[in-house]
């Protein structure tokens, strides 16, 4: 039961292109922004479609794989865990984020399916 303490697993779509860096220390990682969709009827009777926007980032070998083939629009699984950190901003505001620090991943479309 250890391993399911801080678990997180996602299907949806980038909303952007990654953001792919090199740290200072020369380790490479990638930003994205995805996409999950729920669909429900409300009271009425309608339905309705809800998007929850999720930040994640990949280290290492999954950042390289993330920069390789994936591109706005592509469809993902991920899994990995949850992490928090805060910085201050320029005007001295602390600012809070939580992140999906991916361990796994899984292309779910073709390599241009997102182009």
């Amino acid at each position: 039961m250890n391993t399911l303490q801080n678990k997180v697993q996602l299907i949806g779509n980038l909303g952007n292109n990654p953001d792919v860096r090199n740290t200072e220390s020369g380790k490479k990682m990638a930003r994205v922004s995805i996409a999950t969709n729920e669909n429900y009827r409300n009271a009425k009777g309608e339905t309705v479609k809800e998007t929850q926007w999720h930040n994640a980032i990949a280290w290492g070998k999954n950042a390289e794989l993330v920069e390789k083939y994936l591109t706005k629009g592509s469809q993902v699984a991920i899994e990995g865990k949850l992490v928090n950190r805060n910085y201050v901003d320029k005007e001295g505001i602390k600012k809070y984020i939580t992140e999906v620090q991916i361990n796994d991943i899984l292309f779910l479309g073709s390599k241009n399916s997102g182009k």
